[in-house]
């Protein structure tokens, strides 16, 4: 209700200006919001975690000091002691083991570096001694002594890195040496507690120690000190020498890891042997003979360790990534030991009564009487144990009990070191997306210390070097929003346009803070742009230009109240520019392109922003000097008329261009009727950002429409996108970044043989197929092959229209399909020397693409096949007929598109989806009626059936914003053989077609009939033809003769107006082109006043002038012209705008109307003050500058008429003086110079600008060298005709052989019958075996369980990336934006329209 009320209230202030108030409002135009759902699910997501890294960590270290009181030789199970360490053994390894399975792989599939030898020796030397720390402290230690003095001892390996945090100083602040210096004093005190500990109990005689036991803490020691050295990198990596080499070993880190876990392996196997054989004395036959609840125990309590350890590591990590470190990670490691410590006391507290019987007597008789307990189950030894270990302890010395003080305070002071060590994990700053070895040291996790490790695992922040980069910060980056348009509909345009303004607000807002670093731009490509005038031979821009302009303006006053305020209308090689700047600063440029001037279609578009962008751009920032000066003195201007500095958004963007590399400058790719998110664009930079050697990534593309049509590409999206793509992202690259919502990464497309190949003209006939038929996908090949890899983001939701139509469907995939199959084999081609460059793909990976080729490529057949099986579930046919019949369609089908018309070859495929929609319909409830008859769904074709049904519904379960989407499967099934065998067979034969077939229209054919006329009739009389025609021309002349003869006082000036109208013949002409929205609907009555209309910039005179200026007008423009800096160029010599020019300036300069000022007034005087908390005074200066313009034009001008040059001058110096006089009177006065900007912004005209001598140099030389329109000649198309109809022939042969030989084989199989068929028991649901047998082609049942496997592949990709989509979602949700006020200081002194990125200063090179 509250919005209603709000929108009726802006309607409401509209109404007061215009008779038309009304307005349209796009959807998702609204400020975004942090929902209140997500907040609570991150919150609920973060307390999981840290609930997971708790509790794993706590069985992780209990079961470990289980495993190790068991192999004390003082455990009341020591006959089984050498069996436990070799359970302990296994612990250490399964860390190890995983490490090496993971760097094998990597090393094999992915990459390999030669690694150097020098580092590589240091690093095996430094894990071979950590591995034996690690053992001699596991293996011989702790099994020595007891659960308590485990538990607190293993906090003093920290020693080493606090140590180094001492020696080297990395701390930004230096009171914070404490934290490292008092850690090293409280673990040196605590190992003296521990030998002074252990001395008392050997004097006192608890437990009947000996003086061995020194030697066992002396072990301890040198064994933690070497374990200590396992996190030598992270204090370190602030030296310069080391960094070097770190750097270095990044890029064979993983062979390091292989050799270094075999090594780490071999060494505890070394250890343990030693030990055993030389120490203990094993005896190797009792494990030929263990006890089977030894076994049982021992291996439970392996697993169980092994499991959450690993566990507890990739939660963890998951609690870094999600931004809860504190929370979710520090708090639950830092409370493990204490948890351990708390949860065995309670323990022990439980079940003491039970062990001991109830029994009354003290500590000391407690524990003698341990050894007596018949133990019952598994929790009672283990309790026992604990038991019997605390008895060790001196709680159980015949003379005081204090001296456990000692242990106590030892436990306290190595929790507080370890605390101490690592208080910079409590400071830890997170970006949004963080890879893993940015934020651990060590991909490896020690398994005997769980929580320690990931501690001190954990990366520090620290005060980088002079010649280092530190990249606790991301970098800026540049954006290059880039649409390209091809007959876009008014409402496919408004979705554009709102995603964009979304944008804008996102990103501009100078009183709302975000925590994205990023500058865009936007920019627009229309192809076909433009009409030819048949009568005068003029161009205009056509009707969808026309709604483009419409569009925008109306979007603008949707977000702003008010009509854009600058705006300029520039002509260029290719055609003409329009360049707005949007309502937070940012810039919009639209691109219109002439089909006659430049080549149309999106690849071209596509080559032609991409070398405006980072060829052309690139090199100006790069080369600023070479940079000439604007023609338009004003407009480039650094210094305004009040003396203030400024940069207008388009200088300043260039600026900061300069200080980002082509790394961090992104391209998105974007349809003209692309609806997104600002979150859906900042997921994608996140994947850009973190990841160097991801060159694009796309996001989820939802269809939107209505009709059955729509709802069959929904669902087949979803599939698409739920299990295709995400298979394509975990097991290696995405191989297709849909154009219409893709994220480029500059440095990948300005890399060898990518963008420079991608402008190659197709001159063959399987160019004309691979190149551009489908090029996104030929642009993500050329990625793909270069090194780059391609990812998909899940959580990246954009919205694109769907063909609605059946032709329109059919001929876009007639495009898709044969580009797709062509860049596939082109890539597979290639596939050695892909998997060399790209690290992302392997062997295997192309092993599962030509697995998926090979299925697709035999699609048709194995639709036919189940029809075949349709036929005999509905009709009880026989096998080998239902075959037959099968084929038969589509092999009519083919011939008919061999030898129809594109058209009839749709309109009989239609048909037949129909006829074939009803049969599949009819086979699923034959399915499941025999299924019912049969009492059971244990059949091939049931359990097929019943799988792939709870597959895709726990799919869709997994997407919930996604599951209403399942509804849309049963119409996805039954056009399965539209889809797979018609459109198939379509696409093939119909390859040699080249043309888009969609958004084809026949506007621009109608509106060109008549262009400027009223009324044309014809008429035939006998031997007479007569032509009625009246035009816009004849009737703006008489209704100007009429006004003139009705209105005798007319003032002298406007009757001088209309003659200089009347006698123009060139303004004549220009009105009469009409456009439909009403484009020259005010025509004749702006053009006087137009005519003499220059950009305002104060007092400042404009030096481009229109065509349509009078002699007089130009000459005193000249001598005004004179007093301009002599390095700008004279107007006298520059070229009269072309005719489009004067009608899209028209339409413009509407905001200058006396009802549109006032409205544009007030919202921009808000504004301009909406920061500074006057609220108060912002009204006053609202209501009487509104005040002041209807006293000035009230009685003056009509609400729709457009200001003069002097009634402009007049009305801003009246509203100047009103407003210095009212900021004196409130004590304002530093506001003044605010709102005089404000004023002066509001009386701009729209200004027909010129191109730079450089640029419009560089457009020529494009155009010359890549987009000149292409013309070949008869013979040439001729010839490329007739290849194409070869490499159709040659296509539909390939696939026709293949396809018949599948289903030939089937037949004769079926034929044969039982000799070779393979039968399977039937089975009832309740598990009985019936007496009957199934039986099962081979080659059938070979296609289902390849089936199978291939979605049970891609089901397992689909969770893995659901899991890190989540993790995405949850750390982003946590630094979203929020809309918050940011109360800016007043900024008088320098005014940036779009702010400079911190550290940016204007240079002498700006000035």
């Amino acid at each position: 209700m509250e919005e209603l009320k709000h929108r009726g209230k802006k309607r409401e202030g509209r109404h007061r200006d215009t008779w038309d108030p009304f307005q349209l409002n796009p959807i998702g135009a609204e400020k975004e919001q942090q929902r209140r759902c997500f907040t609570l699910g991150q919150h609920l997501v973060a307390l999981i975690v840290g609930l997971f890294v708790l509790t794993t960590a706590i069985i992780s270290k209990g079961s470990l000091l289980v495993l190790c009181m068991l192999s004390s030789p003082a455990s009341l199970r020591g006959k089984d002691q050498q069996f436990y360490i070799l359970m302990l053994v296994f612990c250490l390894v399964v860390p190890n083991l995983l490490m090496f399975l993971k760097s094998l792989w990597k090393c094999a599939f992915k990459n390999f570096v030669t690694p150097n030898m020098k580092t590589m020796g240091l690093m095996c030397t430094i894990e071979a001694l950590v591995s034996l720390g690690t053992s001699l402290l596991v293996l011989v230690v702790m099994p020595q002594f007891d659960v308590l003095t485990n538990l607190f001892s293993t906090g003093g390996i920290c020693f080493l890195s606090a140590l180094l945090q001492v020696v080297f100083r990395l701390q930004r602040e230096s009171w914070k040496i404490i934290f490292p210096i008092c850690s090293l004093i409280l673990a040196l005190t605590g190992y003296i507690l521990l030998s002074v500990d252990y001395y008392v109990r050997v004097t006192t005689f608890v437990d009947n120690q000996k003086e061995s036991c020194y030697v066992y803490v002396a072990i301890a020691l040198f064994a933690s000190v070497l374990v200590s050295l396992n996190w030598w990198e992270n204090p370190m990596q602030a030296s310069n020498n080391i960094q070097e080499m770190l750097t270095e070993l990044d890029g064979f880190r993983d062979f390091v890891f292989v050799i270094s876990s075999l090594l780490r392996m071999v060494i505890i196997g070394a250890v343990y042997a030693i030990h055993s054989h030389f120490v203990q004395g094993i005896n190797w036959s009792y494990f030929n003979d263990v006890p089977q609840d030894a076994l049982n125990l021992g291996i439970g309590i392996l697993l169980l360790q092994a499991f959450s350890s690993a566990i507890c590591h990739w939660f963890g990590v998951v609690a870094c990534k999600i931004h809860a470190v504190r929370f979710s990670f520090a708090l639950p490691l830092s409370c493990t030991g204490p948890a351990v410590l708390i949860t065995g006391i309670a323990l022990f507290l439980a079940q003491a009564s039970d062990l001991h019987d109830g029994a009354a007597g003290n500590f000391t008789t407690f524990c003698s009487s341990l050894k007596n307990i018949a133990y019952k189950n598994t929790t009672q030894i283990i309790l026992a144990e604990i038991s019997n270990s605390i008895c060790r302890t001196t709680l159980n010395s015949h003379y005081e009990s204090w001296p456990f003080a000692m242990l106590a305070l030892e436990g306290v002071c190595m929790w507080l070191a370890l605390m101490a060590s690592t208080y910079h994990v409590w400071r830890i700053k997170v970006q949004r997306i963080e890879r893993t070895t940015q934020l651990f040291v060590r991909r490896l996790y020690e398994s005997a210390f769980i929580d320690q490790s990931m501690l001190l695992n954990t990366k520090m922040k620290v005060v980088r070097a002079r010649n280092q980069e530190s990249h606790d910060e991301l970098e800026s980056c540049v954006i290059y929003l880039c649409a390209t348009m091809w007959h876009e509909t008014y409402d496919e345009m408004l979705k554009i346009l709102t995603s964009m303004f979304r944008l804008d607000r996102y990103r501009g807002d100078p009183k709302e803070e975000h925590k994205d670093n990023f500058d865009f731009e936007c920019h627009i490509f229309v192809d076909d742009s433009f009409r030819t005038d048949k009568e005068t031979g003029k161009q205009f821009v056509n009707e969808y230009v026309n709604d483009l302009i419409h569009v925008v303006i109306e979007v603008y006053r949707v977000f702003t109240n008010k009509e854009p305020d600058d705006v300029s209308i520039i002509e260029t090689p290719y055609g003409g520019r329009l360049m707005f700047v949007m309502p937070e600063g940012n810039m919009l440029y639209i691109h219109l392109k002439d089909k006659q001037l430049i080549r149309n279609k999106k690849r071209w578009s596509q080559i032609m922003y991409l070398y405006y962008l980072l060829g052309w751009k690139g090199y100006i920032v790069k080369n600023p000097q070479k940079i000439t000066r604007q023609n338009n003195p004003c407009r480039a201007s650094l210094i305004s008329l009040d003396g203030e500095s400024f940069l207008l958004p388009t200088h300043d963007n260039d600026n900061k261009r300069r200080y980002i590399s082509d790394d961090n400058t992104y391209i998105m790719a974007l349809d003209g009727d692309t609806d997104f998110h600002p979150s859906a664009l900042i997921l994608l930079v996140d994947r850009l950002r973190m990841y160097e050697n991801v060159g694009a990534a796309c996001g989820r593309i939802h269809p939107t429409g209505m009709g059955p049509m729509v709802w069959y590409q929904k669902f087949e999206y979803a599939v698409g996108h739920w299990l295709q793509k995400t298979a394509e992202h975990v097991f290696g690259s995405v191989l297709c970044s849909p154009g219409c919502f893709s994220l480029f990464r500059g440095s990948a497309l300005m890399d060898d043989n990518v963008l420079k190949r991608y402008t190659t003209t197709a001159t063959r006939a399987s160019e004309y197929v691979q190149y551009d038929q489908g090029e996104d996908r030929w642009l993500c090949t050329l990625l793909l092959q270069q090194g780059w890899r391609v990812e998909y983001n899940a959580a990246s939701d954009a919205y694109t229209n769907a063909p609605q139509e059946f032709k329109e469907f059919y001929n876009q995939r007639r495009r898709w399909g044969p580009s797709t199959l062509a860049n596939t084999l082109d890539l597979l081609h290639s596939g050695r020397e892909t998997v060399k460059r790209n690290s992302s793909i392997s062997m295997l990976y192309i092993i599962y693409q030509i697995f998926t080729v090979g299925s697709s490529i035999l699609g048709p057949a194995s639709v036919s096949l189940m029809i075949a099986g349709a036929f005999q579930f509905v009709f009880k046919m026989e096998g080998t007929l239902a075959i037959i019949v099968s084929v038969i369609p589509p092999v009519v089908y083919m011939l008919i598109c061999f030898t129809c018309k594109p058209n009839l070859q749709i309109t009989i495929a239609a048909i037949m989806s129909v006829l074939y929609a009803f049969l599949m319909t009819a086979s699923l409830f034959s399915i499941i009626g025999d299924m019912v008859i049969q009492e059971t769904f244990i059949t091939p074709t049931g359990i097929f059936l019943v799988s792939m049904s709870i597959l895709y519904v726990v799919t869709a379960i997994l997407h919930p914003q996604e599951f209403s989407l399942i509804i849309y499967g049963l119409m996805y099934f039954i056009c399965i053989p539209s889809g797979y065998l018609l459109l198939t067979i379509y696409s093939l034969v119909n390859m040699h077609i080249v043309s888009w077939g969609t958004r084809e229209s026949n506007r621009d054919k109608v509106e060109g009939k008549g262009v400027g006329v009223l009324c044309d009739r014809n008429c035939k009389l006998c031997c007479w033809d007569l032509k009625f025609q009246v035009t816009q021309e004849t009737t703006n002349v008489a209704l100007q003769q009429i006004q003139n003869a009705l209105n005798q006082n007319t003032k002298a000036d406007q009757r001088i107006i209309v003659q200089e109208q009347l006698q123009s013949p060139q303004e004549n002409i220009s009105n009469a082109q009409p456009e439909k929205h009403a484009l020259e609907n005010n025509y004749q009555t702006i053009q006087p006043q137009m005519s003499n209309s220059k950009r305002r910039l104060s007092d400042t005179k404009v030096a481009t002038r229109d065509e349509s200026d009078s002699r007089s007008i130009k000459s005193s423009d000249s001598d005004d012209s004179t007093d301009v800096d002599d390095d700008y160029e004279s107007s006298d010599d520059e070229v009269p705008p072309t005719a489009w020019v004067t009608p899209v300036k028209t339409e413009f300069l509407k905001k200058l109307t006396y009802a549109n000022m006032k409205r544009n007034l007030q919202e921009q005087i808000r504004y301009s003050l909406r920061n500074k908390n006057q609220e108060d005074v912002c009204e006053e200066l609202v209501m009487m500058l509104t005040d002041t313009v209807n006293g000035e034009l009230k009685d003056k001008v009509g609400p729709e008429d457009v200001l003069t040059d002097s009634q402009l001058e007049e009305l801003q110096y009246a509203l100047n003086e009103t407003a210095r006089r009212i900021l004196k009177t409130n004590r304002m006065e530093r506001l003044e110079r605010r709102v005089k900007r404000a004023i002066e912004k509001t009386l701009i005209a729209p200004q027909v600008e010129k191109l730079t001598e450089d640029e419009h140099d560089f457009w020529k030389k494009l155009l010359e060298r890549y987009l000149a329109p292409i013309v070949d000649e008869k013979a040439h198309k001729d010839e490329v005709t007739r290849e194409l109809k070869s490499l159709r022939n040659k296509a539909t042969f390939l696939y026709f052989i293949l396809n018949v030989l599948w289903v030939v084989a089937t037949f004769f199989l079926q034929a044969i019958g039982d000799t070779i068929s393979i039968k399977i028991p039937k089975y009832y649901p309740n598990g009985t075996k019936s007496d009957e047998t199934m039986n099962v082609e081979p080659l059938s049942l070979m296609f289902l369980l390849s089936f199978a496997v291939l979605l049970l592949v891609q089901f397992l990709a689909m969770l893995y990336h659901r899991i890190y989509t989540l993790i995405h979602v949850v750390s982003y949700r946590s630094t979203e934006k929020d809309y918050k006020v940011n109360d800016d200081e007043d900024d008088d002194i320098l005014t940036l329209e779009n702010h400079i990125a911190n550290g940016l200063v204007i240079t002498t090179d700006d000035l």
